[in-house]
């Protein structure tokens, strides 16, 4: 990595952590009080279907979904655009590659999504959109990995254009004149999936799926970085397993008793998350498919890649307390 790349990422990142204030090249928006939400993007944000089923983690009728978390902290609702509401979400959706992470090619893309509500809907001067997405792209291409279809660095190369396609999207709807909060993808090498194929993270080994996540985000935020005035950043990587030590653990984040085991039991005999066939697949959880005697609110994720809904109401809460609430 260049010293000039590494400067600027650093920046991107120290100035989209909080607020991206005037030092960052933009300035607060003063006053601005979400009136609608609407959100796009991957399984990390798909509100399920018109009963609000199907959702990427336990179905437990419960806030389950960090985009709905904020939608509350705000006094607004939010639900799939299948139940007539604005969350145009689509589980195992890409950001412009198709198929899906599942090898549905019939999933809207998060370009499509965009394109669809841009096309069909009037803009109002209190939207605030929750963009989520990456997720799906960065299984895909480790699947490939796995596969020895691509090799480590073109994986590198792919989630840094997937960094790049989900900023063109975020600009498109900034220069909408629409208030974008975008979220970056959290490490899946800190997550049970990781333990499964041999890629997990520890204190002095960052995984092959890790930097494609760290590389996902760092793209990203370079991307989007001149956009502060309508745009906010929400940094997820620290809310989701972080490694047990100072640097990496958030003061407020609250902790699991189980951040290794998924809590969900129900095993998908087709594709699911895009991990294989006979994984466990979230979308199909409720309380009844659950480890014996568990109590999800002690499990940070769901499946093996996806989290409880504990966890999503953190991501929510973080957006919420951390970056959106002061800043416009």
């Amino acid at each position: 990595m260049s010293a000039p790349w590494l400067r600027r990422t650093l920046l991107a990142a120290a100035c989209a952590s909080t607020a991206w204030l005037a030092a960052c090249g933009s300035s607060v928006v003063d006053g601005f009080k979400p009136q609608r939400m609407i959100a796009f993007g991957d399984s990390m944000a798909y509100l399920g279907d018109a009963s609000g089923n199907g959702r990427y983690t336990v179905n437990d009728g419960s806030v389950n979904n960090w985009t709905v978390q904020v939608a509350q902290r705000y006094g607004l609702t939010l639900s799939s655009s299948a139940a007539g509401g604005q969350s145009y979400a689509r589980g195992n959706a890409r950001i412009t590659a198709k198929p899906d992470a599942a090898g549905n090619a019939g999933t809207p893309t998060v370009s499509e999504q965009v394109d669809g509500f841009l096309a069909t809907q009037t803009v109002q001067s209190g939207d605030m959109v929750l963009i989520s997405a990456g997720t799906a792209d960065l299984i895909v291409g480790m699947m490939a990995v796995q596969a020895g279809t691509q090799t480590a660095d073109q994986y590198l190369a792919q989630v840094r254009q997937a960094g790049e396609d989900l900023a063109t999207q975020v600009r498109r709807l900034a220069n909408a004149n629409l208030h974008v909060v975008v979220s970056g993808v959290y490490r899946l090498g800190r997550t049970p999936w990781a333990a499964a194929l041999g890629q997990s993270d520890s204190n002095s080994n960052t995984s092959l799926l890790t930097q494609a996540s760290d590389a996902f985000n760092a793209t990203l935020l370079l991307k989007i970085e001149d956009l502060g005035t309508r745009v906010r950043y929400v940094e997820m990587a620290g809310y989701v397993n972080p490694l047990d030590d100072s640097v990496h653990r958030p003061y407020n984040y609250i902790g699991f008793a189980n951040s290794t085991n998924p809590v969900c039991t129900s095993i998908d005999s087709g594709a699911g998350i895009g991990t294989g066939a006979g994984q466990v697949n979230s979308a199909l959880c409720t309380s009844s498919t659950l480890l014996p005697g568990a109590d999800p609110t002690n499990y940070e994720f769901a499946d093996q890649i996806y989290v409880s809904p504990t966890s999503q109401r953190q991501l929510g809460d973080h957006a919420f307390n951390d970056v959106l609430r002061d800043t416009w």
